[in-house]
């Protein structure tokens, strides 16, 4: 079993999917990964895949990529475009791709994950105490069990922070992060968080992902700073205390999503979460 030391020095998890077997599923690929509080999944679906099922007690998102889908459950039915963000209420669904493409499923709760393989869940056999809970949900203020369907192009930056688009569910916010070509090494971001992880995801475009590990009294425990290349589709799930920031290189396009639970409260204060006028936050 880990020490409460050694999960206070624990590095960041990567997982490269295409390292790694899928799951096959009626024509899709599926690979899990996860942090303490959130569950990913990343599909790939080829062109005529059957639908493959979502359950959470909480809700969901669907991040359709480069593929739109069906999406019905809870009495409930919608279409969603490619590059639509589909917040799901609490519940069973059933995701239909229309055709080849990728999507991901973000969820704080999954209640269908019995005998599935989560990639980087040998990480977790021990919570990290200093990973604060999810909590009590936000509460949606109008048509709780609605399937909420987001345009990505259709939602603009904020003013004060052009390069990223910020939603929130119940229980988790996510950044959407897209750019062309690499980004300026003059102008990256290198921070930490005191008490929550993130999970980036690389869904499109290569990146290095840059660490630095504060010195703590125990010197065993110090790191070299590390810069790791990873291709997308890949996730990097950073822990407490981590310096991090991430840079795409390259000419394609880049996109990067971090995901947070519970939900930024910060960015929401700020006015930057596009959807947050939909909620009331707990207490």
């Amino acid at each position: 079993m880990a020490t409460t030391e050694a999960i206070a020095g624990r590095d960041a998890d990567l997982v490269r999917f295409l390292d790694h077997p899928p799951e096959t599923k009626g024509g899709s690929r599926h690979w899990l990964s996860r942090s303490q509080n959130v569950v990913v999944e990343w599909v790939e679906a080829d062109a005529g895949a059957r639908a493959f099922e979502v359950a959470s007690d909480a809700e969901s998102m669907v991040l359709l990529l480069t593929t739109g889908a069906a999406i019905e459950g809870a009495g409930r039915q919608v279409r969603a475009a490619a590059r639509s963000l589909s917040i799901l209420p609490p519940g069973r669904f059933s995701i239909a791709p229309d055709g080849a493409g990728a999507c991901t499923v973000f969820a704080s709760t999954r209640s269908d994950l019995a005998g599935r393989r989560v990639l980087n869940q040998a990480t977790y056999a021990q919570p990290d105490p200093r990973v604060a809970p999810v909590g009590e949900p936000y509460r949606r203020l109008k048509a709780a069990d609605r399937i909420e369907v987001i345009a990505l192009d259709a939602v603009a930056a904020p003013a004060d922070n052009p390069r990223l688009k910020m939603f929130q569910s119940a229980t988790l916010s996510i950044n959407w992060v897209e750019y062309a070509g690499p980004r300026d090494r003059t102008a990256l971001s290198p921070h930490s968080h005191a008490d929550f992880e993130q999970i980036s995801l690389a869904a499109a475009g290569d990146f290095v992902h840059h660490f630095r590990v504060n010195w703590s009294k125990n010197a065993n425990l110090w790191r070299d700073d590390a810069h790791v290349r990873v291709p997308s589709p890949s996730v990097a799930v950073i822990p407490v205390h981590l310096v991090h920031t991430t840079e795409g290189i390259g000419p394609e396009r880049h996109v990067l999503i971090d995901v947070f639970a519970p939900p930024r409260r910060d960015f929401i204060a700020r006015g930057w979460v596009a959807n947050s006028a939909d909620y009331a936050p707990p207490g």
